[in-house]
């Protein structure tokens, strides 16, 4: 399968990482993602980074078939390599709702690197938490703080788009520190931006101040 990646093929974009991951997921193919997971720890870069993108392919198209890797991908957090962390925390949030267990388990590690994170490593770190938190109620005591922390601190252009990721894991409990955390960047967003947001608590019956 590592011959197939886009790198190995002498290819310059990732139509052949998006075919191979389709075919991985028609096919089944367990032995074919194993093979793609180990491409991970390979020491040429490009290989690292094709294999990462067939994997949160395979995991936007059927999570459940890389669910069993949310170790592997939590190990990649920790890489030099700014392309294979964002990538392994796509995986992550791709998998977080199947596999929370594992993901759970290394969350300190998943909180370093959204502490470190680029844009793209932040975006699905909050994906990650709200599965976790979504997921069971012990998880939510670990992560709803985060996000609320970080719905209060993020640039306010970012709080739409944050929000409407953690809003899968909003429930009648925890639906008034949302309402809060809201209420406070009110004055931080612009006329677009708090359009987006009123148009996502009316879907979800939300009711602000």
């Amino acid at each position: 399968m590592i011959e197939k990646l886009a790198c190995k093929l002498g290819r310059n974009d990732e139509l052949p990482n998006i075919e191979l991951a389709q075919y991985l997921c028609e096919t089944r193919c367990e032995s074919g993602i194993e093979e793609i997971v180990g491409g991970l720890k390979e020491k040429d870069t490009a290989i690292v980074n094709d294999c990462i993108k067939v994997l949160y392919e395979i995991g936007a198209r059927n999570p459940e078939m890389i669910c069993d890797y949310a170790d592997e991908f939590v190990s990649c957090l920790s890489s030099k390599n700014n392309r294979l962390i964002w990538g392994a925390m796509t995986a992550l949030a791709l998998i977080a709702g199947h596999a929370h267990g594992p993901v759970f388990e290394r969350l300190p590690e998943i909180v370093s690197a959204y502490e470190r994170g680029s844009v793209i490593t932040v975006d699905n770190s909050i994906s990650v938490f709200a599965e976790l938190c979504k997921a069971d109620k012990s998880y939510e005591n670990a992560v709803l703080p985060i996000m609320i922390d970080h719905l209060k601190k993020c640039r306010a252009k970012e709080v739409p788009q944050h929000f409407e990721r953690a809003s899968v894991c909003i429930n009648f409990e925890n639906v008034g520190v949302f309402t809060d955390v809201l209420e406070s960047r009110k004055p931080d967003l612009t006329p677009p931006q708090q359009a987006r947001i009123n148009k996502l608590t009316k879907k979800l019956g939300i009711s602000q101040k």
